[in-house]
């Protein structure tokens, strides 16, 4: 994909399913349940290398997935390893990478989430599809009760760039084959929030993770109040 920015569009969700052997692949002959012997069921907080997701983020996970337990993440399906590959990419980096892979466990309602990350060219710039809705974090949050993205500029000695700001955006949005969120006013602002929350925690785990000034402008907590 080329390099371009989401507003007015879509990013694509990379799946690198690869990544992910670890977690699923053979163990053993497997339990009663018909699970892998190396199979793990963890709680949120324990996902992605147990730096991304904050207490608000996992109840907002299980908004959006239904559920407070998931997949265990491989080994380098993490923040940590996500920061690595984009300091070393940014500013050339030119298509969207994951971030990490969230799944339901195995023998629940199936539900796959993604968080990817993208260099941008240049700050957020013009009006936003008309789904989304603009929140203040960073240089740019958007949010749908579907997915979200948050862009931020990240100035650090970590990335093999220039020395001016890095643009980097955020997403999450599910993965397979998603379908159109149902419900009223009130469930579908929830999904937004919910959405918007996640796609904060991650943003603000990779601006720590990459030593960017002031956290690249994150607040502390997400911001959910229009911009």
């Amino acid at each position: 994909m080329g390099r371009r920015s989401v507003r007015g569009g879509l990013l694509p969700l990379a799946m690198s399913g690869a990544l992910f052997l670890g977690t699923t692949g053979c163990g053993g002959d497997g339990a009663d349940d018909g699970l892998p012997d190396d199979y793990k069921v963890v709680s949120a907080t324990q996902l992605c290398g147990g730096r991304a997701v904050t207490a608000e983020a996992s109840k907002a996970l299980k908004v959006i997935t239904g559920s407070s337990r998931f997949e265990a993440s491989g080994e380098r399906n993490s923040v940590q390893e996500a920061a690595l590959r984009l300091a070393e990419a940014a500013p050339l980096a030119t298509r969207t990478e994951d971030v990490c892979l969230i799944f339901t466990p195995m023998n629940t309602r199936h539900f796959e989430l993604g968080i990817t990350w993208q260099v941008a060219d240049d700050a957020p710039s013009g009006p936003s599809a008309p789904e989304f809705t603009e929140l203040k974090m960073g240089e740019l949050a958007v949010t749908a009760p579907n997915k979200s993205y948050v862009f931020f500029a990240c100035k650090s000695d970590k990335l093999l760039g220039p020395s001016s700001a890095v643009h980097i955006v955020i997403g999450v949005r599910p993965g397979g084959m998603p379908t159109e969120p149902e419900g009223d006013d009130g469930e579908l602002k929830a999904l937004k929030d919910a959405y918007a929350t996640v796609a904060h925690s991650f943003s603000l785990a990779m601006a720590k993770e990459l030593g960017c000034a002031d956290n690249g402008g994150l607040p502390a907590r997400p911001v959910l109040l229009p911009a």
